[in-house]
């Protein structure tokens, strides 16, 4: 959307149809399943929905959903990921806001609050600014009545203000995926393969199998995570737009792998030892010199000593997991969102005891290879914390995404709209004294 959209004619709040807004979505840039009729029909659960926009003419250039939720003073509007539309454009945010203002009032509500998906600032994979701010952004929303929640750091309990986001454009094929990783990256991806674990969808008969893995998450992490009901609907309401996507191990096929590497090796040890016993048995000062020479040899054959014990060790502790446990074992889960714009992981759980099998690097790269094959460009990890400090306890999950290579969003955050003024004084004064 440019200037000239809003420019050239008179820009009209309007209602519009779910079918408006996601095909508006689709071919937006800040477009996000976030703002979609199926979120908005999971929104529906929590109380009223409303579809917004503006239209020059009959062009639409302006869309979202609001969400309408009772607070203790009444209701609040919610627009999660938008609106959709310019902001760097005062005639569109002035006509999205007075849309959003009817409709407030229509439902009798106190405010609005709205999280654009709008980038304000981009930062490299160290935190550093590419770019500068947005601050006409800033200063259309402040003019025409926003208030603005200040540009915070943490994780946010509605929408993350920071997200880390891995551009596919320019990447073909698996080959050149990896190297687009670290080197640390691409070796915990190899590893998981040769481990024998497998990723694959989940179907909604077997969820309960990713709330499980969810829920070991959030115990180590300290919060709640969402229950079986909640992830049943999303599963009924987005149908193909959303994968549940379950890494198991296969250990019986592992099993077999580690013992061919094992025979190997043995066999390796029994022809360096016959090679050295043959050395040994010339006369002195005939043996040769370099790979068979005896001194030579009789390195090569404690390294295999070394790997042959690495490897009876491993079989050991598969043997004792398969024993407990079977050999086909849920370790990791996560639930991704498709959108003609990008592929959305919005949570996922891993079950701590299988960490060393690196299950989180397989289950994304594997979702990264499904955006390749259906072409979409961007594979968003949704929320880090924006504090870019290795003593900072949130480093260890900023750490594991930048591995795969990408950028950092940074979000302008939230946004409040008041409309009924002396019922919004009466609850801001209310939460400034419960500290709220």
């Amino acid at each position: 959307m440019t200037q000239s959209d809003a420019g050239v004619a008179s820009l009209t709040p309007t209602k519009i149809t779910p079918a408006e807004l996601d095909a508006f979505s689709a071919a937006q840039v800040q477009g996000s399943f976030q703002q979609t009729s199926q979120m908005a029909a999971m929104g529906a659960f929590n109380g009223p929905v409303d579809y917004v926009g503006v239209k020059r003419g009959d062009k639409l250039i302006a869309a979202c959903y609001v969400v309408y939720t009772r607070s203790r003073f009444g209701l609040e509007g919610s627009v999660w990921c938008g609106p959709l539309c310019d902001y760097d454009n005062p005639q569109v945010v002035e006509a999205m806001t007075e849309a959003l203002r009817r409709s407030a009032k229509a439902h009798h509500a106190i405010s609005v609050s709205c999280w654009p998906a709008a980038v304000y600032r981009l930062h490299d994979l160290d935190g550093k600014p590419t770019s500068d701010p947005d601050t006409t952004m800033m200063d259309n929303m402040a003019r025409f009545g926003w208030k603005h929640g200040g540009f915070t750091v943490g994780y946010e309990s509605v929408v993350n203000r920071w997200n880390f986001v891995k551009g596919l454009d320019g990447i073909h094929n698996e080959k050149e995926l990896l190297a687009s990783f670290s080197k640390y990256r691409r070796k915990n991806i190899r590893i998981a393969q040769d481990s024998g674990l497998r990723v694959r969808r989940l179907e909604r008969g077997e969820l309960s199998t990713f709330v499980k893995l969810c829920d070991m998450s959030a115990a180590r992490q300290g919060f709640k995570s969402r229950d079986l009901a909640y992830y049943e609907r999303l599963f009924d309401t987005f149908g193909d737009l959303i994968e549940f996507k379950v890494v198991e191990t296969h250990f019986d096929e592992y099993l077999d792998t580690l013992q061919s590497k094992l025979n190997a090796a043995s066999k390796d040890k029994r022809n360096l030892e016959r090679l050295l016993q043959r050395t040994q048995q010339q006369p002195e000062g005939t043996a040769k010199k370099g790979a068979s020479d005896p001194a030579t040899l009789e390195k090569r054959i404690a390294t295999a000593d070394k790997k042959i014990a690495a490897l009876e060790k491993t079989i050991g502790e598969v043997n004792g997991i398969i024993a407990s446990d079977g050999p086909v074992i849920p370790v990791e889960a996560g639930v991704y969102f498709w959108h003609p714009n990008e592929v959305v992981c919005l949570s996922s759980g891993e079950d701590d005891r299988f960490m060393d099998y690196y299950p989180s690097s397989l289950i994304h790269f594997e979702a990264m290879l499904d955006c390749i094959a259906r072409g979409v460009e961007r594979f968003n990890f949704y929320g880090i914390s924006g504090i870019f400090d290795a003593n900072d306890p949130s480093y260890g999950v900023w750490q594991f995404k930048t591995r795969f290579g990408g950028f950092v969003e940074e979000l302008p955050g939230k946004f409040t709209l008041p409309v009924d003024g002396l019922r919004f004084g009466v609850s801001e004064a209310a939460h400034k004294l419960l500290h709220r």
